[in-house]
């Protein structure tokens, strides 16, 4: 520090710690987990009676989503009471929310970071009112670590979309929230539940909308495998309500993406 004329505060260095304090969050050689400080006071968080105070907790609450698989699922009924002309009315499914927002940073997994000489693979869902995905690597012991979840909830137009067209919103979703890990890195995995997924991907008519999300596509490394939603947990933690699904497994390798993209876009 001396030879690069670097000084630190006595004050503000921590020393022989196992954990450091970074924004609201722990880091750790085990990974990262939200401020035990900041998790406490959103558990003794008191019911709200109001907009503004409800807006306090989400505040709060929000900051660590990134801890929260399918966190916008969680806040969808609590979410409602902020809009405009809506007349405040706290009901037994708006505390059912709310201690699931509780409940779940509670239970927050500690978050692994990030290894770049560690393949990445992304988990992704639908339901009719959202979208989630979680970014995950393989440790040295080969279980599955969550980097980062994020999630959010689909505006009335895009509830109205086909089940594999909002499966693959949520697959774009994935890679734009992710891409800073995902792109230009080694080739990676995409998980999802839904296989028709496979079907309307081959289809010859494919909208101006799936094409455009399909040359989006084109810029990452990766290939798309099914996996049952009984075999894909990480999935079910995605999203919220229960979807049809199909159990006939396949791989697709995006490489042949390029093949059912309109020529105007090749």
């Amino acid at each position: 520090m001396r030879k690069h004329k670097l000084y630190a505060n006595l004050k503000k260095c921590i020393f022989g710690a196992s954990e450091i304090p970074v924004l609201g969050c722990l880091v750790g050689k085990n990974g990262v987990r939200p401020d035990p400080g900041k998790v406490t006071v959103i558990n003794e968080w008191p019911t709200p009676s109001n907009v503004k105070e409800l807006r306090q907790f989400l505040g709060l609450a929000t900051y660590l989503c990134k801890y929260v698989s399918n966190y916008a699922g969680k806040i969808r009924t609590l979410s409602q009471l902020l809009k405009k002309d809506v007349v405040w009315d706290w009901t037994a499914e708006g505390q059912q929310a709310f201690d699931a927002v509780k409940q779940g940073l509670t239970e927050a997994p500690i978050l692994a970071v990030s290894d770049q000489d560690r393949p990445f693979h992304v988990v992704c869902d639908a339901s009719d009112f959202a979208v989630g995905c979680a970014l995950m690597q393989h440790d040295h012991e080969g279980r599955d670590r969550v980097v980062y979840f994020q999630s959010r909830q689909l505006k009335p137009a895009k509830r109205n979309y086909p089940v594999h067209d909002k499966e693959l919103l949520a697959m774009k979703y994935a890679l734009a929230k992710f891409r800073v890990y995902l792109l230009g890195s080694r080739p990676f995995v995409v998980y999802t539940d839904h296989a028709s997924l496979r079907t309307a991907i081959k289809s010859p008519h494919i909208s101006q909308r799936m094409a455009r999300w399909l040359s989006f596509f084109e810029e990452y490394n990766f290939q798309v495998e099914y996996k049952p939603g009984r075999l894909n947990s990480w999935a079910t933690r995605c999203r919220v309500d229960p979807i049809m699904r199909c159990t006939r497994p396949t791989t697709m390798q995006l490489a042949s993406y390029g093949r059912l993209l309109p020529r105007r876009l090749c």
